[in-house]
């Protein structure tokens, strides 16, 4: 039995993504290890059908948090033993790229996105040279790579030359069916944003468009911006009045129930990098899937997918658009509201984690098929 050892520098608890990949792989016949960070607040490992294990550091942001966990990775990496090693981008890759080369094994990169792109990194010239020579250097050295969405694989083949493959990473279909699209968006639901609290998140423009809006918004993660997004909410008066509620980390199967009893989801993004600009991000995948419609930003994955199915509503990202986009679904064109929630549940059924899992599959198998011999 092979074994396949993955690292991330999340809480394993909350990484739905490395969850369903590292669960498809252990349900079919891999030995799994999935190594991640042990914070300050962490909860228990939720139970797994694969092994999991969490890395707890002294410093918990910045470069020397990245520092500290790699060198700490890369001790616990020597003690084990595996068939391949994968790191889950650019923060974990050079002591994941060290141990597989010590062991002669493959190393295998899996961009869940472009992280020389990402508003934190794009910010900071210095810090981004950095992170680009190591994308320089770990990109070609890969037996396999593979990213979230066809855009992003296509920087990366620019980039480098190489091909890129593509995990979707898109919500499991599940057993039971949806209840037939309501005619409107129902009262009692409520405007749903999941996700990190950082920068570039367009979550700024939302709280401003709030007082705006004739409904209530769930918010449910956290993030480098936690603070200064709750100040800003009490400044608009919005916590006072219950129009918003931040619920803080929610576990995937408590945030499944929350995302369902929603009527509309936030998916807006600001153009602060090409990571950003080209993402295929999970929450798009997950409000299609709770037959919700959402808003979306004129970003071109998105754009594409929209206007295959017609899910979403694409907006500015200016408070005055988002307040008339979500006051057009949830009080003044029910019509629209039902079209969007019926175009969801037959999107679901092209776009789940039951066929991205095939591609995964495959992509592993091909790590140990004979070559062909050349004549």
């Amino acid at each position: 039995m092979r074994t396949l050892i993955f690292t991330v520098t999340t809480d394993l608890n909350y990484d739905q993504r490395m969850q369903r990949i590292c669960g498809s792989l252990a349900r079919h016949g891999y030995q799994v290890l999935l190594v991640g960070r042990q914070g300050r607040a962490s909860q228990p490992l939720t139970p797994q059908p694969y092994r999991q294990h969490r890395l707890r550091c002294w410093n918990n942001k910045g470069k020397l948090f990245y520092l500290e966990y790699n060198i700490r990775l890369f001790f616990y990496l020597l003690r084990q033993q595996a068939s391949a090693w994968c790191a889950i981008d650019l923060d974990t890759a050079l002591p994941v790229w060290l141990r597989a080369r010590l062991a002669g094994q493959p190393f295998i990169y899996d961009a869940h996105e472009l992280f020389t792109e990402v508003p934190e990194v794009v910010s900071r010239p210095a810090v981004q040279r950095l992170w680009r020579a190591v994308e320089r250097f770990i990109v070609p050295r890969a037996a396999l790579a593979y990213t979230v969405g066809p855009a992003l694989a296509r920087v990366f083949e620019q980039r480098y030359g190489r091909p890129f493959a593509v995990v979707r990473n898109i919500s499991r279909l599940s057993a039971a069916e949806l209840p037939p699209a309501p005619v409107a968006a129902p009262q009692e639901g409520y405007i749903l944003y999941q996700g990190a609290l950082n920068a570039g998140r367009g979550l700024e423009a939302l709280l401003d468009a709030m007082p705006h809006v004739a409904g209530r918004l769930v918010i449910c993660g956290e993030g480098d911006l936690s603070g200064p997004l709750r100040a800003r909410a009490a400044r608009l008066g919005l916590l006072d009045s219950g129009k918003v509620d931040f619920r803080g980390y929610v576990l995937p199967d408590a945030l499944r129930e929350v995302t369902s009893q929603a009527a509309v989801g936030i998916m807006l993004l600001e153009n602060q990098g090409l990571s950003y600009y080209y993402s295929l991000a999970n929450k798009f995948f997950d409000y299609l899937h709770a037959g919700i419609p959402q808003l979306i930003v004129d970003f071109p994955e998105y754009r594409l997918l929209n206007e295959q199915y017609e899910v979403a509503e694409v907006v500015a990202l200016t408070p005055e658009s988002i307040a008339a986009a979500l006051n057009g679904l949830l009080r003044d064109h029910p019509a629209r509201y039902h079209a969007l929630a019926q175009n969801c549940r037959r999107a679901r059924l092209a776009f789940n984690w039951q066929r991205e899992e095939q591609h995964l599959l495959g992509l592993y198998q091909s790590l140990w098929a004979p070559q062909p011999v050349s004549a």
